[in-house]
């Protein structure tokens, strides 16, 4: 199946609706495609997290959840524009632009569209989220439950890269080699603590219309950046 357009973006309003919408893009992408092989792993993520709402792991659900439909609907944006470059999101552009490129392995295109989704849309989403719900990123349990989510993601980037780095091939092929090292200085964690500061510093500028948007052109333009750095063919 050739990398093609998803149709128009389709906002969701619940995590169950992001689920779906995920699952949907999965069926009507092929494995091999680029943005297939980001939502597989975020599909599993939005999972999990999913089943720990109602759980008590978090101390605010009604944040986090909102926090999940908001950072999915930047992603179901960027992926429903895919058959318009001009409109696809900066952060997205370099995953989009070679979904179907070949000599990339899966993981790059894995953790390429880890990067824009963390890196760029997650301080939007922070942002947005505490401005629909009256609240500011520092209140409350804000903080402690999005480094919940930390711990999912360690098992989630864990399984991507144990898949990786366990095909037998890896010892001989200098090929997977070059791949593993390309992507091992990028980790999930890492780019999750960056986005929490941006996020505090796109809070404090969201009544300053000039000094947040230069902000934003930078992060996407760094997003976008790092990104063609992990979809390197090599």
């Amino acid at each position: 199946m050739p990398a093609g357009p998803l149709g128009p973006p389709a906002a969701v309003t619940s995590v169950a609706g992001a689920i779906a919408q995920m699952a949907a893009i999965d069926a009507a992408t092929a494995p091999g495609d680029g943005l297939a092989c980001f939502n597989r792993m975020y599909l599993g993520v939005t999972r999990e997290v999913d089943s720990e709402l109602g759980q008590g792991f978090f101390a605010d659900p009604a944040f986090m959840t909102a926090l999940d439909v908001a950072f999915a609907n930047l992603y179901f944006t960027a992926a429903g524009a895919a058959g318009d470059p001009a409109a696809v999101p900066l952060a997205w552009r370099p995953l989009i632009e070679q979904r179907a490129a070949a000599g990339i392995e899966p993981i790059q295109f894995a953790l390429a569209g880890m990067n824009a989704h963390i890196n760029h849309d997650l301080p939007l989403a922070v942002v947005s989220t505490c401005t629909e719900l009256a609240t500011a990123p520092a209140a409350g349990a804000h903080l402690a439950d999005y480094q919940k989510v930390d711990q999912l993601l360690d098992a989630a980037e864990q399984s991507v890269r144990q898949s990786f780095e366990s095909a037998p091939e890896l010892a001989v092929d200098h090929h997977l080699q070059a791949v593993s090292n390309l992507v091992a200085s990028w980790t999930i964690n890492s780019a999750r603590d960056l986005a929490w500061n941006n996020s505090l510093l796109l809070w404090e500028l969201r009544d300053i219309p000039l000094a947040r948007q230069l902000f934003l052109d930078s992060l996407a333009a760094t997003a976008a950046t790092a990104s063609r750095l992990l979809l390197v063919a090599v």
